[in-house]
């Protein structure tokens, strides 16, 4: 069995946060851009509860990123760092 060379080994990496493929030759803790809360979804009848935005909440519903209150649910992240493995813990 051939042995990979370390800039094989170095391809085809999924970062778990923002999805994005990268090199851990080039992992610094600015590379991984991303929110690390949920997009959230409050009910204006019900202001004191939030919870995970679902598919079926009312179109009224005030929805947002819970860490930096962005709107639009695909805004850049508000956090970096480093990349992180599916299979890191």
């Amino acid at each position: 069995m051939e042995k990979k060379s370390g800039s094989e080994e170095d391809k085809g990496k999924v970062c778990k946060r923002c999805k994005e493929s990268y090199r851990a030759s080039s992992n610094t803790s600015f590379s991984c851009r991303f929110h690390p809360s949920f997009f959230v979804c409050r009910r204006h009848d019900d202001q004191k509860r939030y919870y995970e935005l679902g598919p079926n909440d009312p179109p009224y519903a005030a929805k947002f990123y819970d860490c930096c209150g962005a709107e639009d649910p695909e805004a850049s992240g508000c956090t970096t760092s480093f990349h992180v493995l599916y299979d890191d813990d």
